[in-house]
């Protein structure tokens, strides 16, 4: 089963794995969203969209349909 930042839970923390980069915005990877880095759902807005992340200390918040894309491996 495919785990992608969209499936995290509060506080749940993650290691990006891999994406498809021509999928996802330029402004992601700028900031940080890149594969080996760490990914954690700091809070969600009502109805889980969008999704507010700390991507190694740099804090965005990030469509649930963008968050699908990208896939990661859970930590703890």
């Amino acid at each position: 089963m495919k785990v992608t930042v969209a499936n995290l839970k509060r506080g749940q923390r993650g290691i990006i794995k891999e994406f498809s980069a021509d999928m996802v915005p330029l402004k992601l990877l700028e900031m940080g969203c890149l594969p080996g880095n760490e990914v954690e759902l700091v809070q969600t807005a009502p109805f889980h969209d969008p999704m507010y992340l700390n991507i190694n200390g740099s804090h965005l918040a990030i469509r649930k349909e963008t968050a699908l894309l990208i896939e990661i491996e859970l930590i703890g």
